[in-house]
């Protein structure tokens, strides 16, 4: 990449590959995948369960687990360094300044026998290279808890005293704790009801303009994604099948077969159909996945190259899609 490429984008990752080893197999969970985030935008990562969605988010944060992990070929930037040759010194340092994490789960992401002004006040003190007071440091824990609408008096509180809704606003005030450059968001409403995840969303695309970041949402709810990014990538057994901005993933351009089912099995108002359209079969085995193109077991337009052969990738104007009907393929 190039330095003016490097002061533009706030994420590059280049061929990236995510194993884990476990009972003497294989697990390929991320493979091969290449994308960029430019600063101030945001990312959308969508697929089915399994897709490769998280274990990218950790290899981003660097947070695999060690004994069964392992990334490879790959090349992670953050601001213009790579991670991957980064100690596990300097990486400490950059979690929560420079990148950050919104985790799936509130109910579990928090520690139940800590305050929450205490969880947020760890944060702070781990990334205090300005040397703050202990006062300073607390009236941070105030200004994070206001930042995301809970009022400072209940910092002191424990997480069994909040809701849902509360947790998950917990959560992004100790991602958020440190001013982060980057944040990732994995799936941030997905045990919450329908109400609450619209405030949860609309609270974190309103803390992102506020606060200046860029940020990589991961859903599977295209309705989500389209309201909040402006790039998206498909993922599909551990690839990127189909990347562009949201223009082009929504309209009416080409499309990869799997975006094309998901957007099938989205419910129409307008349309007078009982019934929707499901893609057919399931997520392959990372274990033992498909020769070809790996969503060719599922496909309904798969021919026989398809079985055989790996795409290569059409692109056009940042549009990319990996997939034989479109004539990029490699022998």
């Amino acid at each position: 990449m190039s330095e003016q490429n490097n002061k533009k984008n706030a994420v590059e990752v280049e061929n990236l590959y995510v194993e884990y080893h476990s009972g003497g197999q294989v697990v390929k969970a991320v493979n091969g995948i290449s994308f960029t985030l430019e600063k101030g935008h945001t990312l959308g990562l969508v697929g089915e369960t399994g897709a490769g969605k998280t274990s990218t988010a950790l290899a981003l944060m660097r947070l695999l687990p060690d004994r069964v992990s392992h990334m490879r070929c790959g090349v992670i930037r953050l601001k213009g360094d790579n991670i991957m040759e980064l100690p596990e010194s300097h990486m400490n340092l950059m979690r929560g300044s420079i990148i950050s994490m919104i985790f799936q789960d509130p109910m579990t992401a928090l520690n139940p026998i800590m305050t929450v002004g205490d969880q947020i006040l760890e944060a702070l003190k781990i990334h205090n290279a300005e040397g703050l007071s202990k006062e300073q440091l607390n009236r941070k824990v105030d200004e994070a808890l206001e930042l995301v609408g809970i009022p400072a008096s209940r910092k002191n509180d424990y997480p069994l005293q909040f809701s849902g809704g509360m947790k998950q606003r917990v959560v992004i005030a100790i991602a958020l704790a440190c001013s982060p450059d980057i944040l990732i968001a994995d799936e941030p409403t997905t045990a919450l009801d329908v109400t609450i995840q619209a405030q949860v969303l609309a609270l974190i695309d309103v803390l992102k303009q506020r606060l200046g970041m860029s940020m990589i949402m991961i859903s599977h709810d295209l309705g989500v994604v389209v309201k909040t990014c402006d790039d998206v990538g498909i993922m599909y057994a551990g690839e990127l099948v189909e990347y562009g901005s949201v223009e082009q993933i929504y309209g009416d351009g080409p499309h990869h077969p799997y975006t094309q089912g998901l957007f099938g099995a989205i419910p129409n108002i307008r349309s007078k159909s009982r019934r929707l359209t499901s893609i057919e079969g399931l997520m392959p085995d990372p274990t033992d996945l498909p020769k070809g193109c790996k969503f060719s077991p599922r496909c309904a337009k798969c021919m026989e190259i398809c079985r055989v052969t790996a795409p290569g990738e059409w692109e056009q104007d940042g549009h990319r899609i990996k997939c034989h009907l479109y004539g990029g393929y490699t022998e």
